[in-house]
């Protein structure tokens, strides 16, 4: 059993966090130990997002995605110039989450890494596409 919310766990919210620390260390001009502070992670963790040159094909594609690139600069934004508490940014990431299963990125992620789930599968909402 993988729900997709296992799938956001790990490649979702280390994608928007690497994206997130990215903005704050290049544009905001953290140390990655205050950035990890921020972020509530470990200066190692921070290091890692940075330059690891590893990285899983859905991590890569989603950091394309457009509303994870706004909500991380967003984010990013409001962390450096203190407006966005430590809810806020949370909230921010659940909106971001929900946002993406409403468009089936997350749901498409499920569907590619369990091929045995039914094609029929509605764990995710049903979302109505204009």
């Amino acid at each position: 059993m993988r729900p997709p919310c296992e799938l956001v766990v790990r490649y979702v919210l280390p994608t928007f966090r690497s994206l997130v620390a990215r903005e704050l260390i290049e544009k905001h001009r953290f140390s990655q130990v205050d950035a990890a502070k921020r972020l509530g992670t470990t200066q190692a963790a921070i290091s890692h997002y940075l330059y690891s040159r590893r990285g899983d094909k859905r991590m890569r594609q989603l950091e394309t995605v457009p509303q994870v690139q706004n909500v991380a600069s967003e984010v990013a934004q409001g962390i450096a110039s203190e407006d966005l508490s430590l809810t806020d940014t949370m909230l921010r990431f659940c909106k971001l989450c929900t946002t993406l299963r409403k468009q089936d990125i997350i749901c498409n992620f499920h569907k590619g890494s369990i091929p045995s789930l039914p094609e029929a599968c509605d764990i995710c909402p049903k979302t109505s596409h204009p």
